[in-house]
């Protein structure tokens, strides 16, 4: 399944970039299921490339069937950077990532070889690829411990709601259960009257001579007919067994256990929904995902380009 939405591309160049033939940095990306990790996978073997995975799920040790993670027989060889590098409960920030993905970069290049990006959390992208002009805003206690309040009264979608009506283009980007972020976009709009997405459109690229390549052929219907199998594959994979593992060692309010898949089979587990509407809601959330990735992913650089022009 993963080599298949890759072997689908259209073969028109969208907006070729320069230096095609030696991309200095190769950043694959776009949706969940979309075939980015075979994309990657050939872009490395064509460029003497490694990997660096860009996914904030991918980072946790022991989430690998929930996260679609690459299993160590399905790698080529090819050596992958910034995966299992934290435990599910551990605080993992986006500073944390860039400072370890940054030193994959060094290291790679160094060896003479190519990074290969590959991943479709945006906020781990756009804090690794580019230099935002944000004011350094001091986290605020009493704001903080005010929305942790409403959240733990009415939950996360009520916090992320309150979001929304203060910038519903980073809203619409975040899941409610990354209440993280939700809550840095709320404290950086009331604390500099100016909201996440109005900085981050002030923002240069570190890396002007990366390519941006999609896995994703634009057909939306396609994109959720893999997504369901996607989820189907993970149960079959094991998935309910890792999710109960998972709970038995970090217990349910560890941050990884949280996100889609994970949060879904915690409940069936718990006794609090059946099997058949845990898988559907899985779908639906990431399916939803899916639509917030794309969202996201249209802010990049139009020098974006498919595996077709890499002659793969």
């Amino acid at each position: 399944m993963r080599g298949g939405a890759l072997r689908r591309l259209p073969a028109q160049i969208l907006t070729a970039g320069e230096n095609l033939e030696d991309p200095r940095i190769i950043v694959v990306y776009w949706p969940t299921a979309s075939g980015k990790t075979a994309l990657s996978l050939d872009l490395a073997e064509r460029f003497s490339g490694e990997i660096i995975s860009a996914d904030s799920r991918q980072i946790f040790r022991g989430m690998d069937v929930g996260t679609g993670k690459i299993r160590p027989e399905e790698t080529r060889g090819i050596p992958h950077h910034c995966l299992d590098i934290a435990e599910p409960d551990q605080d993992f920030s986006v500073a944390l990532f860039v400072e370890a993905a940054e030193a994959a970069i060094r290291d790679i290049l160094k060896r003479g070889r190519r990074p290969v990006l590959c991943g479709g959390t945006g906020l781990y992208l756009d804090a690794l690829l580019f230099e935002f002009d944000v004011p350094e805003v001091a986290p605020d206690p009493k704001l903080r411990q005010e929305l942790e309040t409403l959240r733990a009264e009415f939950g996360n979608e009520a916090l992320w709601k309150r979001l929304r009506d203060i910038d519903p283009e980073y809203a619409s980007e975040l899941h409610p259960n990354n209440f993280h972020y939700v809550i840095r976009g709320i404290e950086v709009k009331k604390k500099t009257g100016k909201s996440k997405t109005e900085f981050r459109t002030e923002r240069r690229l570190k890396y002007p001579d990366a390519r941006f390549v999609t896995a994703y052929d634009g057909n939306r219907e396609s994109l959720y007919e893999r997504i369901n199998d996607r989820v189907d594959a993970m149960f079959a994979q094991g998935l309910e067994d890792e999710t109960r593992k998972l709970l038995e060692k970090y217990g349910r309010n560890a941050f990884g256990l949280k996100t889609i898949g994970y949060a879904e089979t915690a409940a069936y587990l718990a006794g609090e929904t059946d099997f058949p509407a845990c898988v559907e809601l899985i779908k639906k959330n990431t399916r939803h995902y899916a639509k917030r990735q794309i969202t996201w992913n249209k802010r990049y650089p139009n020098n974006f380009l498919t595996g077709a022009e890499f002659g793969l």
